[in-house]
């Protein structure tokens, strides 16, 4: 494996925040979006005390992260699983609750980089970009079957495209002579269909393309909007989550599940705010932080990244 390629994005600003849970006795953390493994390995480095509880719906990455992370023996627990899927997870396991939990959302370093996956818009490859491909329907699939109507919307709604009805018409005459299969022919119908003024603003024009079908092959946004209140609910009194989100549609999610949980949500004019309208959440981020430009430079998959965390202060009632 290429240790090289793959450097975890605000590793350290990650450690910093989850610290205080973790340094511990019998502390559990849970990386819900294990990779390469890159987070999950420096937290069972600097917590010689911690378990992890690791995550990952793609078994590649499962594998891969295996060998990394064998070194620590039974500290890690790895398991193929979605992370909405965390409070089933940690039952079979047998565990309560745990101190702390990361999300390093969107696309690992190893999709991006194996070229038969389909991620990337840099590279010509078979448009799969299933995160688990034992399931589901492919990016090809999308794009050859889809209604016209749908397709627009996706690009609106995932990619935040605004030229999403041009690109559709284009994709609709192209399958009409014959069906997509690989990125490049995508990439190139996407050059052709867009004005010259959208292609030189905000990188490679096939980008937007690219992330709505990757959102809708995966259903990414559906998950989150699932896993973070469920990952809210594992963590003990005292535990810390953080969330590293690299769009607009995913730190969204995570900044109105962080401000509900953080609000005080007793009606108006109460003299006293009984336990059961308290906050269960404090906000350890003032918004979103963002990545150092020295962190961006050495890393330029860095420069999206926005990271949000939060700390559990009580118990529902």
């Amino acid at each position: 494996m290429n240790e090289t390629r793959h450097v975890p994005v605000m590793l350290q600003r990650c450690l910093d925040l989850l610290a205080p849970a973790l340094d511990r006795p019998g502390a559990v953390v849970v990386d819900c979006t294990l990779g390469l493994g890159g987070h999950s390995e420096a937290l069972l480095t600097q917590f010689p005390e911690v378990r992890l509880v690791a995550l990952d719906r793609d078994k590649e990455a499962l594998r891969l992260s295996a060998e990394r992370l064998a070194p620590f023996g039974d500290r890690a627990t790895l398991v193929h699983a979605v992370y909405d899927e965390l409070p089933e997870v940690l039952k079979r396991l047998k565990i309560p609750s745990v101190q702390g939990i990361l999300f390093d959302l969107g696309v690992s370093s190893m999709q991006l980089d194996e070229a038969g996956r389909g991620f990337a818009y840099a590279q010509d490859a078979p448009l799969d970009m299933r995160m688990d491909q034992t399931t589901g329907v492919s990016a090809a699939e999308v794009l050859n079957t889809y209604p016209p109507g749908e397709l627009v919307r996706i690009l609106r709604m995932y990619g935040e495209e605004k030229q999403a009805k041009r690109i559709v018409s284009a994709v609709v005459r192209e399958r009409a002579k014959e069906p997509f299969t690989n990125s490049a022919r995508l990439v190139q119908l996407i050059r052709d269909a867009l004005p010259q003024a959208a292609k030189r603003t905000g990188g490679n024009p096939a980008k937007r393309t690219f992330q709505a079908l990757r959102i809708e092959v995966n259903g990414e946004l559906t998950v989150l909007e699932d896993a973070i209140p469920a990952a809210v609910g594992t963590l003990a009194v005292g535990g810390r989550v953080a969330v590293l989100s690299y769009h607009s549609l995913e730190d969204r999610l995570v900044k109105q599940v962080f401000a509900a949980g953080a609000a005080n949500t007793a009606p108006p004019g109460l003299p006293v705010v009984p336990e059961q309208y308290q906050p269960r959440l404090k906000l350890l981020t003032r918004g979103a932080e963002l990545p150092t430009a020295d962190e961006v430079a050495q890393n330029r998959r860095a420069a999206p990244a926005r990271l949000r965390g939060a700390q559990r202060i009580r118990e529902d009632v």
